[in-house]
């Protein structure tokens, strides 16, 4: 993106001029030495099985800045975790694999449950939490990022240019989220486009330029899972075991880090990865179910900045933000058709019309159940619950890893 214009409550960095990545590089690489970069990949083992994580893994080898990689390995087996230490044993950096459904794993989560810890489902959110603890638990690394393993267009220019506003002491910021332009020969990014945007909006319509609201709508790009953080950061912040982690992790940044320390970085020209179903029928599948756990995030967040979240207001939310959903679509057809891309009016009015009925089932659920399901509590209330927590959490991973 070719603009330079800042707005909004957080600082944006752009990428303006010529590709800088071996600038960018020299600079980490310097600055590593005394502000060490973790990264972390919340991965599935049927992820490796695609095209983008050899990908991922051809330009990290190339990375020398990294102390360490770690990997939160999901939904494997015993064969499939030994296959994956194959595939990641492959990278220059130390790398360690956390086998999220192995034993030892296990029986540290379920003992964090007995002791009145909620650790959430299975998922994301849990990976990312324990990959976070066991990087706190070594306590060699002062900057922690974090990105996905589905991206197909992955270079490494994404990563410095992710890491750098954090790990540079020269600038200020302790969290960084990423953005990057989701077009190929078509807009993509349908829910951040047409359900967080028009979400964010049309509450600021009910409740008014609430701070919250103000600095979500201050985001290019809300749901992109891409971010980097000082390793403190990590142990303060809680994590939603749904699916609402990005915007979760954004409202823990919210309530933790003063505004002028939070900034968004364009990370390529090019982003790709894969697209979920809408499954417009089924709000326990695809972006449905994305959608209701967003819009419940937002909600509770909402009502723990003290504002009240009426009846009143749920019955109106799906009928507001259906008609900022529709202004704000008729704004991209315009921006797709001066750029000739493929815009199908049909297709963006059904997912705005599936997005209005997973707002109204997420207004449901809120009113049902406000406080809904706990968030992965901070690792350092685990450590209050279980004061040698980190100790066991690196010997069981150094055990899956032996």
């Amino acid at each position: 993106m070719s603009d330079f214009h800042q707005s909004g409550a957080i600082t944006t960095l752009h990428r303006l001029g010529s590709p800088n990545l071996e600038s960018l590089e020299a600079e980490l690489e310097k600055v590593a030495a005394i502000r060490p970069v973790a990264l972390v990949l919340p991965c599935l083992y049927a992820e490796l099985e695609t095209p983008a994580m050899p990908q991922i893994a051809e330009e990290l080898r190339q990375v020398r800045y990294l102390r360490e990689v770690v990997v939160a390995l999901g939904r494997a087996s015993e064969e499939q975790f030994s296959q994956a230490r194959g595939f990641f044993g492959q990278l220059p950096q130390k790398t360690t694999l956390i086998w999220i459904d192995g034993s030892r794993m296990q029986g540290i989560l379920r003992e964090m449950e007995e002791k009145g810890l909620t650790v959430g489902p299975d998922g994301k959110g849990r990976s990312a939490w324990l990959a976070y603890g066991y990087v706190l638990g070594r306590a060699e690394c002062d900057v922690i990022a974090l990105h996905d393993c589905d991206i197909v267009s992955y270079r490494r220019e994404l990563l410095a240019r992710l890491v750098y506003p954090v790990a540079n002491p020269k600038l200020v910021f302790e969290f960084c989220k990423g953005y990057y332009s989701r077009v190929t020969d078509r807009l993509h990014g349908r829910a951040t486009r047409l359900l967080v945007t028009p979400l964010v909006r049309a509450l600021q319509r009910m409740v008014g330029q609430q701070p919250f609201l103000m600095f979500m709508d201050s985001f290019r790009y809300p749901l992109a899972g891409e971010f980097a953080m000082i390793a403190d950061l990590a142990r303060v912040n809680r994590i939603p075991g749904d699916w609402g982690l990005e915007v979760g992790v954004l409202a823990e940044v919210y309530r933790n880090v003063a505004p002028g320390r939070v900034c968004q970085a364009d990370l390529s020209d090019a982003y790709e990865h894969k697209h979920q179903a809408l499954s417009a029928e089924d709000p326990k599948k695809g972006l449905m179910r994305m959608a209701v756990d967003i819009t419940k995030s937002i909600l509770r967040t909402l009502a723990e900045e003290g504002v009240p979240i009426s009846d009143g207001l749920l019955k109106s939310l799906p009928v507001t933000y259906l008609r900022t959903a529709r202004e704000i679509m008729a704004r991209y057809q315009s921006d797709a058709y001066i750029n000739s891309l493929i815009f199908d009016q049909h297709e963006e009015g059904q997912a705005v019309e599936a997005f209005a009925r997973a707002v109204r089932l997420a207004s449901d659920e809120y009113l049902s159940d406000p406080v809904g399901l706990p968030l992965i509590p901070t690792w350092n209330r685990a450590v209050a619950a279980i004061p040698d927590v980190f100790d066991r959490l690196l010997a069981a991973v150094e055990k899956d890893n032996a």
